[in-house]
């Protein structure tokens, strides 16, 4: 099922389902919006809070679903991530994405809203940077908007050493390896045969990217991808006793027996240039010593 492209005084609503976000937070972000020539909306609890919470369970359910179910709301973007989005998961009916699909924007914790969309309603996703960091990076913030407004959408990047070379098209899934690891045998689960997985953690020790990896692989996640993106892993911490890999060579360990091409360090995830990339649509990556490119 596709999803309109955004038009002029198209409507986008601003909701937080997971950490807490303050005004200022928003300022950058509910600007930039409006010099896209769209119209922000917020939630009625945007500010609201509830310990680390962006408010309750409930109220982040009640902004969620009126975004949704708002026909006037042609795109929803997530104002930041943290923890939380997995709480109010079961509590959402998603029906009306069925017939007034919009596009649901952001990364990190909202991995879970992408997985069980996808899963689910089988729509494309926005995987992008939020409205937390629209100041950082002007690349950033732009792809959302090439994005929304149905711009062509190609990506070169440069290669890395572990990469896998190779050329394969396929539709591109995935998200935080946490959240795919916590989703893991829940109606949220995705299927990834014949599909191109992307990745990217921030703040995790060595040894839970080798465990969650390794249950991908233990539950086929990985045997029958066509393809693996592994975006940014950063801030990556160890023990004592050094795991002996980095995160990549853990990566890489995980998927050497297979033959689809693989290539690192792809600018998006929990870095400052994080690109936007469409999720449930179709990609054409090549892998090559020279250059790698991503085209829609």
């Amino acid at each position: 099922m596709s999803i309109p492209y955004l038009k002029k005084n198209d409507k986008i609503a601003i909701v937080a389902t997971a950490r807490k976000i303050s005004e200022k937070e928003l300022l950058a972000a509910v600007e930039t919006i409006k010099d896209w020539g769209l119209q922000p909306v917020l939630g009625n609890n945007i500010y609201a809070a509830e310990n680390q919470f962006a408010g309750s369970d409930a109220q982040r359910t009640k902004d969620l679903q009126w975004a949704i179910d708002n026909e006037s709301i042609k795109a929803i973007i997530i104002a930041r991530g943290g923890y939380g989005t997995i709480r109010i998961i079961d509590a959402i009916d998603f029906t009306k994405l069925k017939t007034n699909p919009k596009w649901i924007i952001g990364y990190s914790d909202v991995t879970v809203l992408h997985s069980h969309i996808h899963q689910q309603i089988d729509i494309p996703t926005l995987h992008a940077t939020m409205p937390i960091n629209f100041s950082k990076d002007k690349d950033a913030v732009e792809s959302i908007r090439k994005c929304l407004f149905g711009e062509t959408i190609s990506y070169q990047f440069e290669p890395h050493p572990l990469n896998k070379i190779g050329e394969v098209k396929g539709v591109l899934i995935g998200g935080n390896l946490s959240l795919l690891y916590a989703l893991s045998g829940t109606t949220s689960d995705i299927d990834t045969k014949g599909k191109i997985l992307f990745i990217e953690d921030l703040d995790e020790y060595l040894y839970h990217i080798d465990r969650m990896m390794l249950n991908l692989k233990r539950s086929g996640k990985l045997a029958h991808l066509n393809g693996l993106i592994v975006g940014g892993f950063t801030d990556m911490k160890d023990n004592a006793i050094p795991f002996g890999k980095t995160a990549e060579e853990i990566i890489l360990d995980a998927v050497k027996e297979y033959d689809f091409p693989v290539c690192f360090n792809f600018p998006a995830g929990h870095i400052d240039r994080n690109l936007a990339l469409y999720f449930g649509k179709e990609i054409h990556l090549k892998i090559n010593a020279v250059t790698c490119s991503l085209i829609y």
